[in-house]
Order: structure tokens, then C-alpha cells, then sequence
């Protein structure tokens, strides 16, 4: 078993906004859901990162704290054992009687612990301030957060009273402990530049140590940020760090992929919008991972920097990443190789954290105002019940957290920070002439019908998630053939087949019906078959037609098929099939493609009549639930990875009929242009197959692709196809 043990913790921030809290367990529903805990403690961590935080706890009246919250769960985490890391603020600024300029800051936060050891005197781990100069610099120096201050007086003072708060709290915690830990964390990365800008590269990679250098009593008139600390503080109060250092027992290291900055003069490479400087110079301060003039300091190199300045033990207390379920995957396996090598080296890293287990909230806009925007964890909280759902990176971490060793064939590939694509500013020229990837190296994801829609959308979003697949035609894989199968699964070794073969063309199946039945069911049926024998997943697609238009609302996944064409009905018999022939299969019902990458879909063809001024008919009479392809090819591979098996619903969040659908586009991209809109019945269209007046499909299972609107609104956005 590997030396790097896990922990785990769960994102518990709870800041302020002029008068309003923002709180993240509110938002992931933790708050009220003590049975996560049980989840948490079967990953196999030793500690969990958990929030006793003062503003939550505190009483209405301001001063004695309400505990019973507290005491359930720090009673659960007992019976679990699974050992609380306690933190007192995260990325806040106290209660509303005080905030972090408050000269009484650090005595107010001082009592709130003695009141919390004196009631949990076995609680042994302690970051009573998560990461003082990032809430500081968000704070004091931004104005992103309360107290909304942006001078560098204020932002030292910030530091200074943050870390007086750490050693005053954890004095009156060992008073009840004498064996209380702390383990302080910041988030730390290294800062690049453009050769004019190199003396204040210096100044921000001595600046990223700041609280640490307080809290071990560095900070004196031989530091190298003495004169720019003295803004805010006068002798008596940098003596009085000095005399009451307390260097953390651990050092814990946050790092993000933007914590690698980059400085750069020559504005004209950005958009204006960055543009900012120091005073003396105007630059722009950017993530080295988005800029195409840097590459990001590696994280072992980060690692280092902190073990070369104060050799005392260090964990990583945050490991997480934007980015879909193989990205985060990546980046923790990353980490968690480069700790484990360090360790082997001499470097005394305890563990590695898998941070964010339920997920964030709002951290695009940075906690400043209620997005909506949510990024998955370790859990992820996109299903229908609300309750945490387990995914593949569930899994990774359990493996790690029980055996120190996991193995997926997603981890062949590097995360998307290694590619050159990732750039969004400055791209050098490496970057403007990289093409989108092929297939790549390891064992491939089998992607069958490789001259469809479907099929070259998987393929071109395989390739921009750095995901090895194979895209085979009808030609070079007959599914209805199981020797032929059989032989084209020999030679790739795929590990999951999705099939997006099969027979499409809804009215001429009334006329084709043996045909349509041999490549809808028995093509599937036999993909399926095979893919059990094989023991791989198995994906494959069905229709909102399997349904006959019921008035309701929306068909959920237990509603009775009752198709109403030849089509429906072998989309029907194909799900019965598939599931007999392999339980675990997934069956994805959806309706309605429309995407930016074909010229066929009914939104293309709809703006593509209007710009030309002629009429265009759509149904009235027909509900449906418009798709957009990428956004279901994302939720696709998403829900492979975690395993998922059955059927599901995925369609775009809206119903509306076929009519209101291209109104919806057509006033989108020209109003002037939606007199040629043209509402009619289904009989009038003439079709030959009949249509359900309703095949609306919502899901009781999960709830991942976002709203029809901002899809629509991508789809102008992504659109390569010309109207």
C-alpha cells in the first residue's frame, strides 16, 4: 500500500457579499443531509477536511454558538471513524459583528474555539483559517468579498489579524488538547513573466508565503517583503507575530490549474478586460495554463517549493479541477503520482485530498453572485432526488483511498491542460497550427455508424476530450453479423461500444419494416450479446417514438412503451432485446437532434429557408423535447464512465411543439425573419408514418443537460454549418 494516505473533504465555503452569505453546503444540500457522511467514509480516507464554521454555528443573538448540527455529525464521523480536520472560516469574514480589518477579529474567533474544544476536547486536527492570503487578496486587495477594501494596507492587515486569529484560536484549543494539530492551507502556485515584469514575478512568489512566513515568525527586517508589509503594520504588531509564531504541524497546499500565473507587457495580446498593473507598469496577470506564452509550473515543482522553504511535513489539502469526469480523474491521479514519487525522494507529503466531494457552486463568477453554475466532485449531485450520485471518479478515489493503486483506460490519455488546445489567450504559433486529434494511444472507445450525425459528433468530442475511440462505418463493422463482431473486437480491445448504427429514416420504415427491424434490434441485440461476453459497457440509443402521445406532460423513463409506427416499435423491441442480452446495458432515449455540425437537422434546415425568405412549415399539433447534440454526447460519455445502466432521458430541459421550436430559432437569428415560420398540423406535413401528439420526455433519474435556451444559444455560437 502506497505512503500517501487519502483524505477527502467537502467544500464548505461560506462568504459574504456586501450583506448577503453565500454558502455552498446550503446550495449541495449537505447542510440538511447527514447521510453523506456514510458515502464519504466507504472512499477509505483516513481524515475528511470538515466545517465547524463560525458564522453558521453562531447564535441569532451573536454569541453562543448553536451546536446541535455539530453534534450529529461529529458524533456520525466518530462511529464512522473517519477524523475531522475542523475549520472554523472558509473564505469568510466572521459573523456580522465583525469582519477581518475588526482589530478584534482574532480574539472573537478565539472564544468561538474555546467554545468548540471545550465541547470536542478529542477533536485532534485543526485549519481554523482556510487559506489566510487567498481570503485576504479576494477580501482586502480585490474587493471581491466583505469587507470589499482593494488597497495593500488593508489587504496586510488582512493577513496579520487571519493569522493572529490561527495562533490565538489554536492556544485555547490545546488548552483542552495539548495534542491539537494545525494544518494550515493556501492555495500556492509559482508566477511566470515576460522579462520587464521578472521584479514583480519576485515580489508575487515571495507574496504566496506571506501568512505561512507570519505564522512561523519569518516576518522581520530581513524578509524580503518587510518594507511592503510595514504598509499595514506597524513594529509592535510584527514583533508580536515573531514572539507567538506557531508553524503549522502540517503544511497543507492547495493547488488549482490557475494558481500558475503568468505576467505579461504586451497588453496587446489580450483582451482589454485584463488588462490591469501594479502602479509602476501595466500588464496583465493571467492563469499560465490559458496563456499561450507559458507552460504551467509542473505540481511536483510546487510541491518542492514549499518543502525547500520550511522542510515540515506538507499534504495536499485540495486537489480539484474544471472540466468533465475524466478530466478530474487526470488531474487527481496527477497529483497523486507526482506526491507519492516526492515522498519516495525524501519529501514528507502525509497525504492528498480529494477535494470538493459533493461539488461547487458559483465559483465561475467567484462566489460573488448565484450563478447556478455547478461543476460535479466526487459525487455528483445532477440526478432527480437531489441525493449524491456515485461516478467512475467515485470509484478512482475508493480505489486509491483502500489500495493506493487504480487503473482506468481513460488514464492512457493526458488531461487537457497538457494540450496545446487548451490556450485562450496569445496562442504562440504551435498552438494556432494544432490540429483536432485523431484517434490516440490505449484501449479505444468503439463508436459504431461512422457516417452519422451521432457518430462524428462522438468522434469529434472524443477527440477534444483527449478520449481514444475508433469510429467504424457500416462497411468496416456489419452489427448484424456477430462472427464479424466478434472479429472487430478482437483486434481494437475496445473497453465500451457505443452504437450509434442503426436504421433512421422514420417514414420509409413503414415500408422497409424487415429492414428497419434487422438494423434497429437485431444490429443492437447482437452488439449487446457480445459486449457481455466481453464484460465491457455498452451503450445504444433509442427514440421518444417509442411512445403514442398520451396527454401528459412529460413521459418519464417507467412509462409503458406504445409506439405508434414501424419505427417506434423496433426502437421498443430493441430495448427489450438489449436489456435480456446484457442487464448493464444503457439505452438513451432522446428526441429531436439538432446541432452545429450537419446540415440535415431541423434547425439548419428551418434558418436555412427562412434567410432565403421562403416558408417554412412546422407541426403545431406535435410536442416534442429538442436535443442538442453536443450537450448529449457530453451527458453520454459522462454517464459511461460512472457505469450507469437502464434507461434514461436526456433531452434538452423545455417542451414546446415542432412550431414554437423554429420560432424559438428563427427569432434568435433574425425576428425580421420569422413571418416565414409557418404553424401547421402534422397531416398537413404529409408524412407517412404517424406521429404521438406528445413524445415530451423528462427523466426521474438525472437531471444533467442544462436548459433548451442556452443550448439554442450555443448552437449560434458553435454553428460551423453555413446558412
Amino acid at each position: 500500500m502506497n505512503d500517501v494516505k487519502l483524505w477527502i473533504g467537502v467544500e464548505c465555503t461560506l462568504n459574504r457579499v456586501q450583506d448577503d452569505y453565500f454558502s455552498q453546503m446550503e446550495d449541495s444540500g449537505h447542510i440538511s443531509r447527514i447521510r453523506d457522511l456514510k458515502l464519504f467514509s466507504e472512499l477509505g480516507a483516513e481524515k475528511i477536511r470538515y466545517p465547524a464554521l463560525w458564522e453558521q454555528l453562531t447564535g441569532k443573538d451573536g454569541l453562543a454558538p448553536e451546536w446541535k448540527w455539530l453534534d450529529d455529525r461529529l458524533l456520525y464521523l466518530k462511529r464512522l471513524r473517519l477524523q475531522p480536520i475542523i475549520g472554523f472560516v472558509h473564505h469568510g469574514s466572521g459573523p456580522r459583528f465583525t469582519n477581518l480589518l475588526d482589530p478584534q477579529f482574532p480574539e472573537k474567533l478565539s472564544r468561538f474555539a474555546r467554545s468548540f474544544a471545550r465541547r470536542y476536547p478529542w477533536v485532534e486536527d485543526y485549519t481554523p483559517i482556510n487559506e489566510i492570503l487567498t481570503t485576504a487578496r479576494f477580501s482586502c486587495l480585490y474587493g471581491h468579498w466583505y469587507p470589499h477594501r482593494t488597497n495593500a494596507a488593508d489587504f496586510v492587515k488582512a493577513v496579520y489579524l487571519q493569522c493572529k486569529a490561527t495562533v490565538l484560536a489554536m492556544r485555547e484549543v490545546r488548552k483542552f488538547n495539548p495534542r491539537a494539530r494545525l494544518i494550515q492551507t493556501e492555495d500556492l502556485g509559482r508566477t511566470q513573466s515576460t522579462e520587464p515584469l521578472l521584479y514583480q514575478r519576485d515580489f508575487e512568489n515571495e507574496r504566496r508565503f506571506l501568512a505561512l512566513d507570519f505564522l512561523c515568525g519569518k516576518v522581520d527586517e530581513r524578509h524580503p517583503l518587510y518594507e511592503h508589509v510595514r504598509l499595514g503594520l506597524d513594529d509592535k504588531e510584527l514583533a508580536w507575530m515573531r514572539d507567538n509564531a506557531m508553524t503549522p504541524d502540517i503544511f497543507g497546499i492547495n493547488h488549482y490549474h490557475l494558481s500558475n500565473r503568468f505576467l505579461d507587457h504586451r497588453l496587446e495580446l489580450y483582451p482589454k478586460g485584463f488588462h490591469g498593473g501594479n502602479g509602476q507598469d501595466a500588464y496583465v496577470d493571467v492563469g499560465a495554463i490559458d496563456t499561450g506564452q507559458a507552460e504551467p509550473v509542473p505540481v511536483h515543482e510546487v510541491l518542492s517549493d514549499v518543502w525547500n522553504r520550511y522542510q515540515k511535513p506538507i499534504a495536499v489539502t485540495e486537489v480539484h479541477t474544471r472540466g468533465y469526469r475524466e478530466s478530474q480523474m487526470r488531474w487527481f491521479h496527477e497529483v497523486w503520482t507526482a506526491a507519492n514519487r516526492l515522498k519516495k525522494q525524501g519529501v514528507d507529503i502525509r497525504a492528498v485530498t480529494a477535494w470538493s466531494l459533493l461539488g461547487s457552486f458559483h465559483w465561475n463568477k467567484l462566489c460573488t453572485e448565484r450563478s447556478g453554475f455547478y461543476e460535479p466532485g466526487v459525487f455528483d449531485l445532477r440526478t432527480m432526488s437531489g441525493r449524491p450520485k456515485k461516478t467512475a471518479y467515485t470509484r478512482m478515489i475508493a480505489s486509491l483511498g483502500k489500495t493506493g493503486f487504480y487503473d482506468h483506460p481513460v488514464l492512457e490519455q493526458k488531461g487537457w491542460w497538457h494540450d496545446s488546445r487548451r490556450v485562450l489567450f496569445a496562442p504562440s504559433e504551435k498552438h494556432l497550427s494544432s490540429p483536432l486529434t485523431g484517434p490516440s494511444s490505449g484501449r479505444p472507445i468503439l463508436i459504431t455508424g461512422g457516417r452519422g450525425t451521432l457518430s462524428r459528433a462522438f468522434a469529434r468530442l472524443c477527440a477534444l476530450r483527449n478520449l481514444s475511440y475508433r469510429v467504424l462505418s457500416r462497411e468496416e463493422l456489419d452489427i448484424t453479423n456477430p462472427f464479424h463482431i466478434k472479429k472487430i473486437f478482437a483486434e481494437l480491445k475496445p473497453w465500451a461500444v457505443i452504437n450509434t448504427a442503426g436504421y433512421v429514416k422514420v417514414d420509409q420504415a413503414e415500408l422497409e419494416t424487415e429492414k428497419c427491424f434487422k438494423e434497429n434490434v437485431h444490429g443492437a441485440e447482437m452488439l449487446a450479446a457480445e459486449c457481455r461476453l466481453k464484460n465491457l459497457q455498452f451503450v445504444t440509443f433509442s427514440s421518444d417514438l417509442v411512445f403514442g402521445g398520451e396527454p401528459r406532460e412529460l413521459y418519464l423513463e417507467s412509462h409503458l412503451a406504445a409506439p405508434l409506427n414501424i419505427y417506434g416499435h423496433s426502437k421498443a423491441h430493441a430495448e427489450q432485446r438489449v436489456m435480456a442480452a446484457h442487464e448493464e446495458a444503457l439505452i438513451i432515449r432522446t428526441s429531436a437532434f439538432f446541432g452545429p455540425w450537419d446540415e440535415y437537422n431541423f434547425v439548419t434546415q428551418c434558418l436555412r429557408a427562412i434567410s432565403r425568405d421562403k416558408t417554412f412549415s412546422a407541426a403545431a399539433d406535435v410536442r416534442i423535447t429538442p436535443t442538442y447534440i453536443p450537450d448529449l454526447v457530453h451527458a453520454v460519455l459522462e454517464l459511461l464512465l460512472d457505469k450507469e445502466s437502464g434507461l434514461v432521458h436526456l433531452s434538452n430541459a423545455g417542451t414546446l411543439s415542432w412550431a414554437e421550436f423554429a420560432l424559438m430559432a428563427a427569432e434568435q437569428f433574425n425576428r425580421n425573419q420569422t413571418q416565414f415560420i409557418r404553424p401547421c398540423t402534422v397531416d398537413e406535413l404529409n408524412v407517412l408514418a404517424k406521429r404521438p401528439a406528445n413524445s415530451s420526455l423528462g427523466s426521474e433519474r438525472f437531471k444533467i443537460l442544462p436548459s433548451l435556451e442556452g443550448a439554442l444559444e450555443r448552437y449560434f455560437v458553435d454553428r460551423e454549418v453555413v446558412i
